[in-house]
């Protein structure tokens, strides 16, 4: 398995913040402790890049991730939980729209799911509005080390039914799926 050499780049708290770049942009919709700073840093092999942290909430702007110059990784604030104001959430919510639905890099969206759980009613509303406005998306099913390997196909059968389009599985613990995730980033095509 190869790996990347990654950098965290900058973060940016809206749209005019975010660094000038030609490089293609993949932004992580996910909620909160889904497993999006354990993703960018199983693709780094890199532990401490990106912060972990067992309370919901804790990103708060937009942290961008430079991969060998290949591509960039966007990890967006959770949705879902967060221990914040609504006029801080609100303000959240027009920040992310506007950079999602105008920043030209963005090759895909990569929606992170919990593969341990059903899916959950804000990851139904996040998918509802990206469908809303067209915007191409992937979806990744994280924790999947924590599901039974006898019942991994279920979970992304079950997810591609409710989603449709590409499903990954993925485990920051057993890279073994790596790979199909670099091959996506690499190429932008499912």
């Amino acid at each position: 398995m190869k790996y990347l050499t990654a950098q965290f780049v900058i973060s940016a708290e809206k749209l005019s913040q975010c660094p000038d770049s030609v490089l293609n942009e993949y932004p992580l919709l996910g909620r909160s402790n889904v497993g999006k700073s354990s993703f960018i840093n199983a693709l780094s092999n890199n532990k401490k890049l990106a912060k972990t942290s067992n309370t919901p909430g804790k990103t708060r702007l937009i942290n961008y991730f430079n991969f060998s110059d290949k591509f960039m990784i966007a990890d967006l604030p959770g949705y879902g939980y967060a221990k914040v104001s609504r006029e801080a959430q609100a303000k959240w919510q027009k920040n992310l729209e506007e950079y999602l639905l105008n920043r030209g890099q963005i090759k895909s969206l990569i929606q992170l799911i919990d593969s341990r759980h059903d899916i959950q009613k804000n990851d139904y509303q996040m998918r509802e509005w990206v469908d809303a406005y067209n915007l191409p998306i992937i979806t990744v099913a994280t924790k999947i080390d924590y599901v039974p390997k006898n019942k991994v196909l279920n979970v992304i059968s079950k997810i591609k039914k409710e989603f449709g389009g590409v499903v990954l599985p993925f485990s920051s613990v057993e890279h073994r799926y790596n790979e199909g995730i670099f091959e996506f980033l690499m190429t932008g095509l499912g």
